[in-house]
């Protein structure tokens, strides 16, 4: 009797840290996307973007959570009065900062490939 006793105190025991071994349960999981897509939502208003364009960038995240960001962002933005930022960087190409693009040492990798035919040349031309 004592034997299955221990099993039994020792086996609680070690299901009680499931959490440390790394077994994401539903809920964990449910959380987290909610969570993430709740920031999404809200960076893509502090961006000063609409909420269609928040959901053509970000597809993976849940539609439902990004609005509610998106929503709370708004809210908090009106109730303290802030500006929306202009978002620096396109979702097409990114621009070099202008100190950078005239240093040779920063001149980016030469792509191959299917890269080098998408590829957007932003560099100034030399005359």
């Amino acid at each position: 009797m004592r034997p299955v006793l221990a099993l039994l105190i020792s086996a609680a025991g070690l299901l009680a840290g499931c959490d440390m071994l790394g077994i994401e349960n539903p809920e964990k999981i449910a959380a987290a996307r909610e969570a993430e897509g709740k920031a999404v939502g809200g960076a893509c208003r502090h961006a000063g973007r609409a909420i269609e364009d928040c959901y053509a960038l970000n597809r993976r995240a849940d539609k439902a959570a990004m609005f509610a960001g998106w929503r709370e962002m708004n809210d908090y933005m009106r109730e303290n009065k802030i500006d929306a930022l202009a978002p620096q960087l396109t979702a097409g190409a990114a621009k070099p900062p202008a100190d950078a693009a005239s240093s040779p040492a920063a001149a980016p990798a030469k792509p191959t490939g299917k890269a080098r035919e998408a590829r957007i040349d932003v560099r100034p031309a030399e005359s």
